[in-house]
C-alpha cells in the first residue's frame, strides 16, 4: 500500500502482454466490485458519506457516483472498440462530472447502476476472443492506442483504487 492518499494501491501500470489468468482475474475483480463497494459503505451515515477521503478530495458519496460514471464510460469504450476500427474515444471531465446534481443523491443509486452495468460488462468481457482483446481505441488526450485487455486491467485497478480510498478513510477515522 502507498502512503499517497491519492493512490493508496499505487498507480496503474500497464503490461505489454496479459495472460489468460490475468484477464480472468480482471473480470473477477470487475464482477466483485459492486458488492464490495456496497459492503464498505453499508454502515456509513450521511455525514460520513459526505466526508472527503483526503484533504481536497472527493467525498465517499462522490467516489461512488464517480465509479459508476467512469465504468459506464469504460463499457461504452469497449463497445466502440468492438464495433469500430481503432475509434477515438470521447474523454470527459471527471472533476466536473463529480459536481453535477445527482452526485449528491444516495449512493445506492449508483450502486444499483453498477450492479447491472457490471453484470452486463462481465458477460461481454467473458465472451471476447483473444483477437478481440487486442483491439484498441485511441485516447484523444494521449493519442495512444489502448487495447481492451489493458482497459480491463485499468478498470480492475480503478475499482480497487477507489474501494481502497473508502476503506483507508474508514480505518483512519475509526469507523
Amino acid at each position: 500500500m502507498s502512503e499517497d492518499l491519492r493512490y493508496p494501491i499505487g498507480k496503474f501500470s500497464p503490461q505489454e502482454d496479459y495472460t489468460s489468468q490475468n484477464l480472468k482475474d480482471f473480470i473477477q475483480r470487475i464482477a466483485d466490485l459492486p458488492q464490495k463497494l456496497e459492503a464498505v459503505i453499508s454502515n456509513l451515515n450521511p455525514s460520513q458519506l459526505d466526508t472527503p477521503y483526503r484533504e481536497g478530495g472527493w467525498t465517499v458519496r462522490q467516489v461512488i457516483h464517480h465509479v459508476a460514471d467512469s465504468h459506464m464510460n469504460a463499457y461504452i469504450r469497449v463497445k466502440w472498440t468492438l464495433t469500430e476500427d481503432a475509434p477515438v474515444i470521447k474523454a470527459y471531465f471527471e472533476k466536473v462530472w463529480a459536481e453535477t446534481p445527482e452526485t449528491k443523491a444516495d449512493p445506492s443509486l449508483s450502486l444499483n447502476l453498477l450492479t447491472a452495468l457490471h453484470e452486463k460488462w462481465v458477460i461481454l468481457l467473458t465472451g471476447l476472443t483473444p483477437h478481440q482483446l487486442k483491439r484498441a481505441f485511441t485516447h484523444p488526450d494521449t493519442k495512444k492506442l489502448v487495447t481492451l485487455e489493458t482497459l480491463m486491467g485499468l478498470y480492475a485497478w480503478h475499482g480497487d483504487h477507489h474501494l481502497e480510498h473508502i476503506t483507508a478513510l474508514k480505518k483512519r477515522m475509526g469507523w
